[in-house]
């Protein structure tokens, strides 16, 4: 089991077929999950396709994710929360200027994923919106969403299988309202 500390993220590549699962270990935490094609860094997670090819906005166990280039990168293989995001952007010094303006600001998962993710060649501008694992943000009947505490609860996890080789940026989220106000670290592991 490989450990994020709290706000912070790493890279690491995952070869087709491997399954990585992403563990909450002390509950109530967001994890901020990135997908790249390891053969082009411009192939990439994509919401848009995946929403409109899963047809549905609650991606869980049997759920693929797709690219931007319509080709699944993940299939979810194991879901014990069943609620996870992929609507919101990563949180950034700006999300925390415009959202917490009485908080100390923060790189965000938006910072933590562009350091990780630069010595394998992507830039800022790469970063896309991500899937934001055990991360509650509800739509209501008008549209409107608000941020939640996820509900996940210590040793809650999300598998992923691999479809593709891929690079992945995973995080441990620094925003307050995703994470109900507290920053706990993110575990996770990869299995052939």
């Amino acid at each position: 089991m490989n450990r994020i500390m709290p706000r912070s993220g790493a890279a690491f590549p995952l070869a087709r077929g491997q399954l990585l699962t992403v563990v909450d270990p002390l509950g109530t935490q967001v994890s901020d999950l990135l997908a790249f094609s390891a053969s082009d860094v411009r192939e990439v997670i994509s919401n848009g396709r995946t929403f409109d090819y899963e047809e549905t906005l609650r991606l869980t166990r049997g759920n693929r994710i797709w690219s931007n280039r319509s080709r699944v990168l993940l299939t979810i293989e194991e879901d014990s929360v069943g609620c996870h995001d992929f609507l919101l952007t990563p949180c950034s010094v700006d999300t925390f200027r415009h959202f917490y303006p009485d908080k100390p600001e923060h790189r965000g998962c938006f910072g933590n994923l562009a350091e990780a993710l630069a010595p394998y060649g992507f830039s800022p501008d790469d970063i896309p919106v991500a899937f934001n694992c055990f991360m509650n943000v509800p739509v209501d009947s008008t549209g409107g969403i608000s941020v939640l505490p996820p509900p996940s609860r210590a040793g809650d996890s999300v598998s992923f299988r691999a479809e593709q080789d891929l690079v992945i940026g995973l995080t441990a989220c620094s925003a307050y309202a995703s994470n109900g106000g507290t920053f706990k670290p993110i575990d996770y592991r990869i299995d052939d």
